[in-house]
């Protein structure tokens, strides 16, 4: 080879590196947040070599038996007028069977609980699904999904109810867009409001189940929500490749919202936001491992962030652990919350789509202690309490 030639070989090379480079450092800044390497230990798949947090305590707020439904899921908790609460959809045997319903317990210690009450009945064609809570004033606010078996492809609605004591409750109403037309979605359990009073969530719109974040200025969170602008990256069987989100705030009050990849990268995948809301990036995988479940991420009294999960890289949720960050662009320690292996209850019943694990967590923040709430085996309803002072963020 010539000197000419081996000079301009030499220098495409360099020039090629440099692409590279660039393209990777361009990659790496569009990533909506990092996690420390090594941070799960794979090795470890009982308690992915995680410390447990001091002062934890497990509940159980409902436990089937012979007489009762063997199938819950979906479970979440608010705290309203001193009180705890916890929905979840209910049924015989199977999950999205025809006689599911919403069941909701409640107590005044955390301990005991109500013998779980009717939220919202099965439907006569259809049923319904958990949709999660909102509190404003005086009112606490359910929110429940319903499915028409009319609806195909398989989507559904949003509808709400309200109670001023938790047991007596208004009559169910469509939860409504800023156009005041019904909500043509089905809502996840999820929303989170903002400085500014802003509510943010995400709902599955039909036709199937095409996930969107949304936004309201309705302090009750039940009209005026608007879609944002967002695009998914694809989806299968009407149903988009990113589904069941949650969210956190960065330090910058940039908003993340992280979704299940349906399409089984298991990884977490992510989009941001820096207009309150109202337009959100195109969703990334990220580096946090997540074994195809729904998810919960929120953010501490001190701004830090938080993502619960099932870490691994496989459909097995178990164990459950939570990840934190000081500023929400890295994730530097993580605890375990419930530990999988010999540690977790048998099943006790069959049903379709029923098998080990801690499925669908949940979380809210309240008396400085994180509740995280969630189904086990999709059978017992049970939450882990934590104290906020035990979870310790160090710097990388």
């Amino acid at each position: 080879m010539s000197n000419t030639k081996s000079i301009k070989y030499h220098l495409f090379l360099f020039l090629g590196l440099i692409f590279f480079q660039s393209c990777s450092e361009e990659n790496k800044q569009n990533i909506p947040f990092h996690v420390k390497k090594d941070l799960f230990d794979t090795l470890q798949p009982k308690d992915l070599g995680l410390q447990v947090p001091k002062g934890i305590e497990t509940h159980t707020i409902f436990k089937p038996t012979d007489s009762t439904d063997h199938f819950s899921n979906g479970a979440v908790m608010t705290a309203f007028k001193g009180e705890l609460y916890c929905q979840w959809q209910s049924s015989s045997k199977d999950e999205d069977s025809d006689d599911t319903w919403v069941a909701y317990s409640k107590s005044t210690d955390g301990i005991h609980w109500s013998k779980p009450m009717v939220l919202s009945a099965s439907l006569e064609e259809g049923y319904c699904t958990s949709g999660g809570w909102w509190t404003h004033k005086d009112s606490l606010i359910a929110f429940v999904n319903v499915w028409p078996s009319k609806v195909s492809p398989k989507g559904g609605f949003t509808h709400y109810k309200t109670s001023a004591d938790g047991l007596n409750w208004s009559k169910e109403n469509p939860v409504l867009m800023a156009n005041n037309t019904a909500m043509n979605a089905v809502f996840e359990q999820d929303p989170h409001q903002l400085a500014n009073g802003r509510i943010i969530n995400a709902a599955h719109f039909q036709p199937g189940l095409q996930v969107s974040p949304i936004y309201t200025d309705d302090p009750k969170g039940v009209s005026g929500w608007t879609r944002a602008l967002f695009r998914n990256n694809s989806e299968k069987n009407n149903v988009s490749q990113e589904i069941e989100p949650s969210s956190f705030s960065k330090k910058d009050n940039t908003l993340v919202m992280v979704f299940r990849d349906q399409f089984s990268s298991f990884q977490t995948l992510a989009s941001i936001s820096k207009d309150n809301g109202k337009s959100w990036t195109t969703p990334v995988e990220t580096k946090m491992p997540d074994s195809r479940s729904k998810q919960s991420a929120g953010n501490f009294p001190d701004g830090s962030a938080y993502i619960i999960n099932n870490p691994v890289q496989s459909k097995t949720r178990m164990p459950l652990a939570v990840t934190l960050s000081n500023d929400g662009n890295l994730f530097t320690n993580a605890y375990m919350l419930r530990k999988g292996g010999d540690a977790i209850q048998p099943l006790q019943y069959q049903g379709k789509y029923k098998r080990l694990g801690y499925h669908y967590p949940k979380s809210f923040i309240f008396n400085d202690n994180l509740y995280v709430s969630y189904t086990t085996n999709k059978e017992d309803v049970e939450y882990t309490k934590v104290p906020l002072s035990s979870l310790k963020i160090t710097n990388p």
